[in-house]
């Protein structure tokens, strides 16, 4: 999965969610943004993905879905 120029859309978010349910752990691209700007993306992408931030390597943005209480 990628974001791309758009940046953090719906449609980003909706697929996120989607494969965080298929899988525990998911590896996101980043393309075109600023050294800057990646980790704050990476975080609000988290954020509204409802998702854990594991870590942002590069233009890679590694997240895991929640656990879920008992």
């Amino acid at each position: 999965m990628a974001v791309g120029k758009s940046g953090v859309t719906d449609q980003v978010i909706a697929e996120i969610q989607k494969q965080l349910k298929k899988k525990r752990i998911i590896k996101i691209k980043l393309h075109g943004e600023s050294k800057i700007g990646r980790t704050e993306i990476a975080k609000e992408l988290a954020s509204r993905s409802g998702a854990n931030l594991v870590e942002v390597r590069g233009f890679t943005v590694v997240v895991t879905r929640k656990k879920q209480k008992l």
